[in-house]
């Protein structure tokens, strides 16, 4: 079902590596051209078009785009107890990390009358989006909501997809996690015409919680599929976002004393989400690549989504890959950057420190994806496709913007400004140069 890679004896250059390594084809430029009328239907034709969309993608027209108050209190009545105490605590580890992330502001004197100052402060307004494809993710509300909420952003909205058998709403478990986290402006709005709205804005003439009306937002974020990676590309720019995310993937760095049934599982736990979901194990163990394999056919044949699960393991996405050794596999891992990175090695911790491209690194054989998904405390939304070489998993930081202060006084300045006029002629910019010396 999955292939093998041999790199056994070759050492590739990093782009070498990214060459040969499996992953997801995921094509967005391509995505855009579709997208592209959906968000000029949404700028110009607001809550209308978000309706037809709704009717065309998702199969229901809603009787309401902004959900109901009372919706979200009932759905928060219905929620199965179980549910409600593992969102609770999930909530309660999230804002225990986050609340651990927001950066402190400095001062620093250059010299006497010469300061400069750093604060933070948060953007007005955000957009927070859950998807309801093939699953749906109360998670990803608790995951977008609080590190928003841990910034200190005033104005939250969040958008999920209309569901059929939810008479138009959005999943109930959606809806009963935005009412735990004090969310009262959601929208049963999916796909590319979510980033549209939270983009545009949409206007409309429901009497719902007062006029009908969704204002633009500052910063989008929240995963999604082709469809959303590529009208956040097109909106970026116009907002901020947190990026373009692709299908999932995990990455295992194991060595022989790996237990295969741990990796197995934890490899079917990201497939499971997508056809296009990436698995990839790492191993200098020629042993455990035979039993991996062996568990994942036995496992595939249990799950419930069996289907699913085999096309993304046998997909050119997901492979076993072999490697010299341990030092070999750091290479290639570093070269992947996993959305997801496991460490089930002999000195775990050790090696997980020497990781450099990762959205996250899971250490050792307890602490698998699953925990990082729900009730770890990190944050899930997290960069994919190689991202990881440049971009970090979500937090206080996405909803937060540096604003600089300077402040001199007279001597202060008195004291630089022949070395502001060099420069400023230098650059031939004489005007400049002229701004300083007009105050002495």
């Amino acid at each position: 079902m999955i292939t093998r890679l041999d790199l056994r004896g070759r050492r590739l250059t990093p782009r070498e590596l990214v060459a040969v390594l499996p992953r997801a084809e995921v094509d967005v430029d391509a995505a855009t051209h579709l997208v592209q009328p959906v968000l000029d239907a949404v700028r110009v034709h607001g809550a209308a078009a978000l309706r037809d969309l709704a009717e065309r993608f998702d199969g229901v027209r809603p009787e309401h785009l902004r959900v109901p108050a009372d919706a979200l209190a009932a759905a928060l009545e219905d929620l199965d107890p179980l549910v409600r105490a593992a969102l609770e605590e999930a909530i309660r580890r999230v804002r225990t990390v986050h609340s651990a992330q927001v950066p402190a502001p400095l001062s620093v004197d250059l010299g006497p009358g010469a300061q400069v100052r750093q604060r933070w402060v948060p953007v007005d307004r955000v957009g927070l989006y859950a998807p309801g494809g093939l699953a749906v993710y109360p998670s990803s509300v608790v995951m977008n909501v609080v590190a928003a909420q841990e910034a200190g952003v005033r104005s939250l909205a969040v958008a999920s997809p209309p569901q059929r058998d939810e008479k138009g709403l959005p999943n109930a478990t959606v809806l009963a996690a935005c009412a735990l986290l004090g969310v009262d402006e959601v929208y049963a709005v999916g796909g590319a015409q979510a980033v549209a709205m939270f983009a545009y804005g949409a206007a409309g003439s429901e009497p719902v919680d007062g006029d009908w009306l969704c204002e633009p937002v500052d910063v989008i974020t929240g995963p999604g599929n082709v469809y959303v990676a590529a009208a956040k590309r097109l909106v970026r720019g116009r907002v901020g976002i947190d990026a373009e995310a692709g299908p999932t993937e995990i990455a295992v760095l194991a060595d022989g004393g790996a237990d295969p049934v741990h990796v197995a599982a934890d490899l079917i736990s990201q497939a499971e989400h997508d056809p296009l979901a990436a698995a990839v194990l790492v191993t200098d163990s020629v042993e455990l690549a035979g039993a991996v394999e062996s568990e994942l056919e036995d496992r595939a044949d249990a799950t419930p989504h069996e289907e699913r699960v085999r096309t993304a393991l046998s997909g050119r996405q997901s492979a076993i890959v072999l490697v010299d050794d341990l030092e070999h596999g750091l290479q290639v891992v570093d070269a992947y950057g996993a959305e997801h990175l496991e460490i089930q090695t002999a000195d775990a911790a050790a090696v997980a420190d020497r990781v450099r491209n990762a959205g996250a690194v899971f250490v050792g054989p307890y602490s698998p994806v699953s925990l990082g998904d729900y009730m770890a405390g990190s944050n899930h939304v997290l960069p994919t496709g190689g991202c990881a070489h440049f971009a970090s998993a979500l937090g206080v930081h996405s909803f937060v913007k540096a604003v600089q202060v300077i402040e001199y006084d007279f001597a202060a300045l008195q004291a630089v400004a022949d070395r502001i006029g060099a420069l400023a002629d230098a650059e031939d910019l004489p005007a400049h140069g002229e701004a300083v010396r007009a105050r002495f």
